[in-house]
């Protein structure tokens, strides 16, 4: 089933239909614990939606955009990598998992990312301002010329990551310098 152009507001789990989504919005939507598989998205928005456990695995995010949604403990590293972009601003993303994806130049900004895992991925150019990363694991990941300004409660090691470029507050700076004991301030 192909959709295009249409707005869904409030719609639940068992009132969502698989299928190829193209420039849609979805408002209000409760798709906690849904199975996405077979489904693609292109050209989409989700605004205030709950996706909370939702399955991924093989579904297609092309150009997607989350606001101030809930999304806790998506497995998005399950999902179709291929032409994968998605931006997320003001969601709360605890416990998702980023691994080894391809993120080039996606945007975190404001949202919430306890204890997400972006290791391996490539988020060189990528926005996190004002987020805050408390319990986040960043190894092996691509982070250069990436925007931590405002960003609060990361700690990446510089030896294990690619910092190169990477734009950093001076109050960001214990985040950086935790592994060596350096007192900052």
């Amino acid at each position: 089933m192909f959709l295009s152009d249409q707005t869904y507001q409030n719609l639940s789990a068992s009132d969502f239909q698989i299928g190829e989504y193209e420039a849609c919005t979805f408002v209000g939507c409760n798709f906690s614990n849904l199975n996405f598989h077979g489904c693609s998205f292109e050209n989409c928005r989700f605004q205030n939606c709950d996706l909370s456990n939702a399955k991924v695995s093989s579904v297609s995010f092309r150009q997607v955009k989350f606001e101030t949604c809930k999304i806790l403990g998506v497995h998005f590293n399950a999902a179709n990598p291929f032409l994968l972009e998605f931006n997320f601003e003001g969601c709360q993303l605890d416990y998702c998992n980023f691994f080894n994806l391809k993120l080039k130049k996606s945007i975190f900004r404001k949202c919430r990312l306890l204890e997400v895992d972006f290791s391996q991925s490539d988020l060189s150019g990528a926005e996190f301002q004002g987020s805050d990363f408390s319990g986040v694991v960043f190894d092996r990941t691509n982070l250069e010329k990436a925007d931590f300004r405002q960003a609060q409660n990361y700690r990446l090691d510089p030896e294990t990551n690619k910092i190169k470029g990477a734009r950093f507050d001076l109050e960001g700076l214990p985040g950086l310098l935790g592994k060596y004991g350096i007192k900052v301030g």
